[in-house]
């Protein structure tokens, strides 16, 4: 039995940059003996096994084999003749494919060290061309080590712009996009991941758009030094970049996006039209139009939804700007928040009447903010 440190692990070592992932291969070893030495089997579709103590992931060195559509696709041989040359030649790309021995020894078969001191996101084998997921997996580690001056190779970008062209990504279960588009939407340099995959004319693929739609991800650039940095609020600015040419629900429903990212985002757009629409109207058509905006949105019951929106407005208006700017709907919340519902049940109101009260006295809580700011 032979154990090696494989993957992220080692090349982030490489990269001198710390991490807290270790992944193991182990090579000439059955199941049962792993079992033996208390390891706990975990894996399904193929052997993974966690360490007694340390936790670590051990996985049976493996080849796998394209048998259907998709990144699903595959089966998967284990067993003690697979050698770690066999089990590293699955991987993606040749600087996910070093593994480091026991006693420090570097094993690099297809030149990941080479691609690693040249920077370059190179892929192992024509095998890449299997699992459309790798396409999403490039841009994102284009984004991760963008810091570094990594760059996708010329060979590695034409297999991946065919792997588009074949249209292949369109049979990626949407659960599987959107945990790679999460990844790297809160990852560094999100708009390299972005403009990778537009550039590679995938999001036609991922998303309805028109295959001659152009996003708009200006509002992703320096976003480290941004306070944007919830998901909920990237996502929102990720919907932005397509409000051109789809419904905040569209994409959301496309991609199968959990409630509060979606929720998030149709906020957001929300917001901005609302702010669109103030532009061109009076302060008491001002304050009706925020009246109803704050009465769907529900800043009371949902502040940090409210908060993780205006993020994204704030972040849009600095790359789109609109005449009105997101400080009219802070006003606005505020007054709208501090009218409370109980001085209306001391006065003897119930039901219906607390709730027009309320209306009421939120509209003019909001237009005297509004003049007040005039």
């Amino acid at each position: 039995m032979e154990i090696y440190l494989v993957g992220g692990a080692v090349r982030d070592e490489l990269l001198g940059v710390a991490t807290k992932d270790l992944d193991y291969v182990v090579v000439g070893a059955e199941p049962a003996e792993l079992v033996a030495k208390g390891f706990t089997q975990v894996g399904k579709d193929f052997p993974v096994f966690l360490h007694p103590e340390t936790k670590a992931e051990y996985a049976l060195a493996r080849t796998e084999r394209k048998a259907g559509q998709g990144y699903t696709g595959f089966t998967c041989y284990a067993a003690p003749d697979v050698t770690l040359e066999q089990d590293l030649a699955r991987r993606d790309l040749t600087i996910n494919a070093i593994a480091k021995s026991q006693t420090g020894e570097l094993i690099d078969p297809y030149g990941g060290i080479d691609d690693i001191k040249h920077k370059q996101l190179r892929h192992v084998s024509p095998a890449f061309s299997e699992d459309p997921l790798r396409v999403l997996r490039l841009a994102r580690f284009a984004a991760r080590l963008a810091r570094f001056g990594f760059t996708i190779a010329p060979e590695t970008w034409q297999l991946a712009s065919a792997m588009v062209a074949s249209g292949e990504l369109s049979a990626l279960v949407r659960e599987r996009v959107w945990q790679e588009l999460s990844q790297a939407l809160c990852g560094p340099n999100p708009e390299v991941f972005l403009n990778t995959l537009q550039a590679l004319h995938a999001w036609p693929h991922l998303l309805p758009v028109s295959p001659s739609f152009e996003a708009d991800f200006q509002a992703f650039e320096g976003l480290q030094q941004d306070p944007c940095e919830q998901l909920e609020c990237r996502y929102a600015l990720f919907v932005d970049a397509f409000a051109q040419a789809l419904t905040s629900r569209a994409i959301s429903q496309a991609l199968k996006v959990p409630n509060n990212c979606a929720e998030c985002a149709q906020l957001t757009q929300s917001m901005r039209a609302t702010q669109h629409d103030l532009q061109h109207s009076d302060v008491a058509t001002h304050a009706n139009t925020l009246l109803q905006l704050l009465k769907r949105a529900d800043p009371i019951r949902r502040p940090q939804r409210w908060q993780t929106a205006l993020s994204a407005c704030l972040r849009l208006q600095q790359v789109q700007p609109l005449a009105c700017p997101p400080s009219i709907l802070t006003v606005a919340a505020t007054a709208y928040c501090n009218v409370d519902a109980a001085e209306f049940i001391q006065q003897g109101l119930s039901g219906a009447e607390i709730g027009k009260a309320l209306t009421q006295a939120r509209l003019l809580a909001i237009r005297q903010a509004l003049n007040s700011e005039n």
